[in-house]
């Protein structure tokens, strides 16, 4: 490695790596392979398609397409910016490494299409660790949980490779959004970390908390977490999200309390968490107090905050605070806050209430998208007896095809950064 890739290679910054390589050009200078890979993975940073395509070039140019790293770091940079290509390049190259095969399905799962993924890794030659773990994720970020535990454990059984701390952990999340199955799976997980001597480090030990806790099982959640050396504001905001999530609302506020005067800092979650956990205790004083915290702490509220303050509000029946909020909140409001307003307005059977927004919500959300907060609508008119505004609401439904979705919580993951 000469001189000139040791600069690329420690360039401070994209800009400059391209710099370097552009005087380097001018100045008819050699290029070696390294060179040219250094400078590759520097710029894949910009996510500059012309640029990628622009090094493609000398690449060719220079006879370097047959050098199988240079050509999966340019794979990569195409992963990164432009998939098309991506895809273009890798049915072109003539040597594939598992570092490329690898690559193209940690793109394709990034586009969303999980299955070509699963293609892809059915279709190498020769798989490790990485291949199962880019896979694995590739489930659980699309939300297919239970395909993604199934292969880890096909890894672990048929293929008898030893999981790495990150596959472990996303495994363990999923388990977390699979009821009582998820459960039985995560305690079998747990058991498993523990047969092979794992330490229970602030990594493991947060998602395992996130995991008993979106389960319900908040006894070992408390277990995992008192067990845990070291914790951060992650592990406690776990915590407190499962017991907010579960109805514990007032153990909620003891856990952030204590979290407090440990001197851990919370964040946008936490905050989102304990005024959950506020609006289901109908704890309105503590709510109000939490949500001028999240400025004092430094932080802006966002509008998961704002819909947990409606949500508040509504459910302790101040439905003209609630709707205060939605009117001076610098964000527009989503379905989320139009749902839990108005279930509030249902549940008071406030109906002039109700009224006031029901235009506003019909000329902003799409009923194909969001035809629960048709139904809500088509519930108050009936319920205030105003049947012809109710069938109204019920024939857009009908011309839009809408099913009533499944709910949806204000609460995110507990493990999420």
């Amino acid at each position: 490695m000469n001189s000139a890739s040791l600069a690329l290679k420690n360039a401070a910054s994209p800009q400059k790596a391209l710099h370097l390589y552009i005087q380097m050009q001018r100045q008819s200078h050699i290029f070696d392979s390294f060179s040219i890979l250094f400078t590759l993975k520097s710029c894949t940073r910009l996510q500059n398609p012309t640029l990628i395509r622009h090094l493609h070039t000398h690449l060719l140019k220079w006879g370097f397409s047959s050098h199988v790293y240079v050509a999966t770091a340019l794979l990569n940079a195409y992963v990164s910016s432009s998939f098309t290509d991506a895809c273009h390049l890798f049915d072109e190259m003539p040597v594939r490494n598992t570092v490329t095969w690898n690559t193209m399905i940690t793109g394709f799962s990034r586009v969303g299409d999980v299955e070509k993924a699963r293609g892809v890794f059915e279709t190498m030659p020769l798989r490790n660790l990485a291949s199962w773990s880019a896979m694995i994720a590739g489930y659980m970020s699309s939300g297919s949980w239970s395909k993604g535990l199934m292969l880890f454990r096909r890894m672990v059984v048929k293929g008898r490779l030893m999981p790495d701390q990150y596959t472990l952990g996303s495994s363990i999340m999923a388990c977390g959004y699979m009821g009582s199955i998820g459960l039985l799976l995560g305690k079998s997980l747990n058991g498993f970390a523990i047969k092979n001597g794992w330490m229970l480090n602030v990594e493991l030990g947060t998602v395992l908390v996130d995991m008993y806790a979106k389960c319900g099982d908040l006894k070992n959640a408390y277990l995992i977490f008192d067990m845990m050396q070291d914790r951060n504001v992650i592990s406690w905001t776990a915590l407190i999200c499962g017991a907010a999530q579960h109805g514990y609302g007032n153990e909620a506020i003891s856990i952030f309390n204590e979290m407090i005067r440990t001197g851990v800092k919370p964040n946008e979650l936490t905050f989102t968490g304990i005024l959950s956990a506020c609006a289901q205790a109908g704890l309105v004083e503590d709510g109000r107090n939490y949500f001028r915290m999240i400025s004092e702490s430094g932080l802006k509220p966002r509008i998961q905050h704002y819909g947990c303050m409606v949500d508040m509000f509504g459910k302790a029946g101040k439905l003209g605070e609630a709707f205060e909020i939605i009117e001076t909140m610098p964000f527009e409001p989503n379905v989320l806050v139009w749902s839990s307003f108005l279930s509030s307005c249902k549940l008071h059977k406030q109906f002039e209430m109700a009224e006031r927004v029901v235009d506003r919500i019909l000329g902003s959300v799409r009923p194909e998208n969001h035809g629960g907060v048709y139904t809500l609508i088509c519930d108050l008119y009936n319920l205030n007896h105003k049947c012809n505004e109710a069938e109204r609401v019920r024939k857009l439904m009908v011309e839009h095809n809408v099913m009533k979705p499944r709910g949806s919580s204000f609460i995110s993951s507990g493990s999420s950064q």
